[in-house]
C-alpha cells in the first residue's frame, strides 16, 4: 500500500499555507503602516491648525461668497478630507472679520469672490449692512464674478466700488418666486393619504400633503412677503448702482443670466468685463504690490484668528445660535443634521443662567420652527434665564412658528426687515396608509381591545370621527398656549394676537408694524442692546455658544461617513433638500408641531 503525506498526496497545500501566512503577515504590515500614516496625517493636520495666522501689511480681507452660509463657522477640515464640497461659510466669522478689517491699518479693503450663494434674504441684508459700516472708514470693496454673480451674492456686491465680471460670466438677476411641492397625488398613488389636525388659516404647512396647489389664503401671504423683500433688494441695489427701480425691474424681466457681455456691460451692474488675472493685476496696482509678488490675501477665519480678543472674559455677552429644525432630541439621520435640540438647548441655558461670567445673553434664531413640545421647553427656559440676566432675541434669515415661539420668552427682539417670522399656529399630521397596506399589500388585521381607544394610532385603519375630536381638541390647546405666550410678551390680547396669528408669516419690517418685534436690527444691534441693559462698560467680551468643537473632537459625536454623507446629500438634492427634510422631521404618531413648510431662499 502507498504511504502518501498529505503534502504528498495534495502538494498544492505547502504554498497554500505560506501564501496565506504571507498575506497575513503583509496585511499586518499593511495595516501598521497605514494606521502610522493616519496618525501622522492627524498630527499634522492638529499641529497646522494649532498656527495662529498673521497679517500682513498691505493686505486685502478675501471674502468668498460661495456656497451656504450658516450662523456659526464649523471646522471643514473633516468633510474636506473626505472629499465633502459642502463647506459652509460662517456669518459670524465674516461680520467678526469685516469689523476688524475696518479699524486694522494692515487691512487696505475687501475683496468680495462671488459665486453661487445660497442663503436667507435677511442674512445676505446683515453682510451688506456690515459692509456699508466698513465703507465708512474710506477703505475700498472689490467685487469680482469668475463665472456667474448669483443674485443674492450680486446683492451684495453691488455696493462695492468696483464691481468685476469675467468677460463669458453673467449677473443672474430675475426677481423672487416660491415655488411648493405637492406630493398629495403621488401619496395617493401609493396608497397613503395625510390625516390633518391644524389651526390657522394661513397654516399652510400642511398643504403638500393634502393639496394640488396653493390655497388662497397661502398665495395671499407669499405674494405679500415675497413682494416685500423683492423691494427691498431692488431699492438696495439702485442706490448702490445709481439705478432706477424700473430699470432694475426691467433688467429681470429680461433674465440677466442669459445676457451677453455686451448686454450686461451696458446695463450697468457691473463695471468692468475682465479675466481673473487682469482684476487681480488691477488690485496689485492699486495696492502698489511689486512686479512678481503676490497679493496679501488674508480669509475671514484667519483674520479672527490672527487678532487677539482682549475682551474682559468676566464680562461677557453670551451669543447663542438657535439654526435649523426644531427638535425634542438628537438623531444620527443625516437627514437631521443641524437642528435646534431641544434638551440640549435647555441644557446649555441653564449653564449660561448658573455662569457668573455671562452678563447677557443674545439669543440668535435662525429656525423655521418644529416640535411644539421643544418649543415650550426652551421658551420656559429661556424665561427663567431671562429672570437672572438680560435676554435679547436677534432674528436670523427666519424665526418663524417654533421659532417665533421661543422669542416670545425673550426681554426685547431684533429682526432684519427682510427676516421671515410670525407663522403663529400649529399643527398635527399623521399618515394614514391603510390602503397601502390593506389593498395593495394584502396585509389583514385583527384586534381585540379592551377600551374604546387602545388601538389608538393604529396604522391599519383611519382615526375614527372620536379620535379625530381629540387630536384637534389638542391642536386647539396648543394653539391657545402659543397665543397666551405671545400675547404676554407683546402685551396684547388672545384676540388682538389671533387677528395677526393664523400660522400667517410676515417680513420683519411687516412685524414690526404688528408689534410681533421692537426694532429692526442686526446681530451687532442686539449685542450692543443686550450690553447695556446689563450696564456693561466698553471692554466686555462677546463669546459664542454652543462652543464649536474642531474636526478632531468632532469624531467622537459621530462617524466622519455620516458628516461627509450629509454634505453630499445637500449637494445632491439641492432644491429638493428642504422639502424633503421637512418630510423626514415629521414622524408617525400624533405629534403637534410649529413649522413653516418651506424656507425662502435667494441664490
Amino acid at each position: 500500500m502507498e504511504n502518501n503525506t498529505p503534502q504528498q498526496k495534495f502538494p498544492w497545500t505547502k504554498h497554500f499555507w505560506l501564501n496565506v501566512l504571507s498575506s497575513t503577515v503583509g496585511f499586518i504590515i499593511g495595516g501598521l503602516i497605514m494606521t502610522l500614516l493616519l496618525f501622522a496625517l492627524i498630527g499634522a493636520l492638529v499641529s497646522s491648525s494649532d498656527d495662529t495666522p498673521t497679517v500682513k501689511s498691505n493686505s486685502l480681507l478675501h471674502i468668498n461668497l460661495d456656497g451656504a452660509i450658516t450662523e456659526q463657522q464649523q471646522d471643514n477640515t473633516l468633510q474636506s478630507l473626505l472629499g465633502s464640497d459642502d463647506e459652509s461659510i460662517g456669518l459670524d466669522k465674516i461680520l467678526k472679520a469685516i469689523s476688524i478689517a475696518k479699524d486694522n491699518n494692515d487691512i487696505k479693503g475687501i475683496w468680495l469672490e462671488c459665486g453661487a450663494l445660497s442663503t436667507y434674504p435677511a442674512t445676505l441684508q446683515e453682510l451688506r449692512q456690515a459692509l456699508l459700516d466698513f465703507k465708512k472708514s474710506g477703505k475700498p470693496i472689490y467685487a469680482y464674478g469668475n463665472d456667474t454673480y448669483g443674485q443674492g451674492g450680486y446683492y451684495v456686491c453691488s455696493l462695492a466700488d468696483t464691481v468685476a465680471l469675467n468677460p463669458i460670466g453673467s449677473v443672474d438677476w430675475h426677481g423672487m418666486c416660491s415655488q411648493i411641492m405637492f406630493f398629495k397625488d403621488l401619496m395617493a398613488k401609493l396608497g397613503v393619504k395625510m390625516q390633518v389636525y391644524k389651526v390657522g388659516t394661513y397654516k399652510s404647512a400642511v398643504e403638500p400633503f393634502t393639496e394640488t396647489q396653493m390655497s388662497a389664503a397661502n398665495r395671499e401671504q407669499i405674494t405679500a412677503y415675497l413682494t416685500d423683500i423683492w423691494q427691498t433688494f431692488v431699492n438696495d441695489v439702485c442706490k448702490s448702482r445709481k439705478m432706477q427701480p424700473e430699470k432694475a425691474n426691467e433688467l429681470a424681466d429680461k433674465f440677466m443670466a442669459f445676457a451677453g457681455s455686451k448686454e450686461t456691460k451696458a446695463s450697468g451692474l457691473v463695471d468692468l468685463m475682465m479675466y481673473k488675472d487682469e482684476f487681480t493685476d488691477m488690485l496689485k496696482k492699486k495696492l502698489g504690490v511689486k512686479e512678481g509678488d503676490d497679493l496679501n490675501l488674508i480669509t475671514p477665519s484667519a483674520l479672527c484668528e490672527a487678532t487677539s480678543d482682549k475682551g474682559d472674559k468676566d464680562n461677557q455677552v453670551a451669543v447663542y445660535y438657535a439654526e435649523g429644525e426644531i427638535v425634542d432630541e438628537a438623531s444620527t439621520n443625516p437627514m437631521s443634521e443641524g437642528n435646534v435640540v431641544g434638551d440640549k438647548v435647555c441644557k446649555d441655558l441653564q449653564k449660561l443662567a448658573k455662569d457668573d461670567n455671562v452678563k447677557a445673553v443674545v439669543l440668535r434664531i435662525n429656525s423655521p420652527g418644529g416640535s411644539a413640545f421643544a418649543s415650550e421647553q426652551m421658551w420656559h427656559n429661556i424665561k427663567v434665564l431671562a429672570k437672572k440676566k438680560p435676554v435679547v432675541v436677534s432674528m436670523g434669515g427666519v424665526a418663524a412658528s417654533g421659532g417665533y415661539y421661543i422669542a416670545a420668552g425673550a426681554d426685547y427682539i431684533f429682526a432684519e426687515p427682510t427676516t421671515i417670522t410670525g407663522s403663529i399656529g400649529i399643527f398635527g399630521m399623521i399618515p394614514d396608509a391603510s390602503e397601502l397596506m390593506t389593498n395593495k399589500l394584502g396585509l389583514k388585521f385583527d384586534v381585540v381591545n379592551t377600551n374604546k381607544m387602545s388601538d389608538f394610532g393604529d396604522m391599519s385603519r383611519p382615526f375614527n370621527e372620536q379620535e379625530g375630536q381629540r387630536i384637534q381638541a389638542h391642536v386647539e390647546e396648543g394653539y391657545t398656549l402659543f397665543m397666551t405666550r405671545v400675547a404676554d410678551a407683546r402685551k396684547k390680547t388672545l384676540a388682538q394676537v389671533d387677528s395677526i396669528a393664523q400660522g400667517r408669516v410676515w417680513t420683519g419690517t411687516q412685524a414690526l408694524k404688528l408689534g410681533l418685534v421692537d426694532k429692526l436690527g442686526s446681530l451687532q444691534d442686539a449685542i450692543n442692546y443686550a450690553a447695556s441693559k446689563a450696564k456693561l462698560k466698553e471692554g466686555y467680551a462677546v463669546v459664542g455658544y454652543p462652543e464649536t468643537l474642531p474636526w478632531y473632537a468632532q469624531l467622537a459625536i459621530s462617524s466622519a461617513e455620516e458628516q461627509a454623507f450629509a454634505g453630499r446629500l445637500r449637494s445632491l438634492l439641492g432644491d429638493f433638500y428642504e422639502p424633503l427634510q421637512a418630510i423626514n422631521s415629521i414622524k408617525n404618531g400624533c405629534t403637534v408641531y410649529a413649522r413653516l413648510p418651506y424656507i425662502i431662499k435667494i441664490k
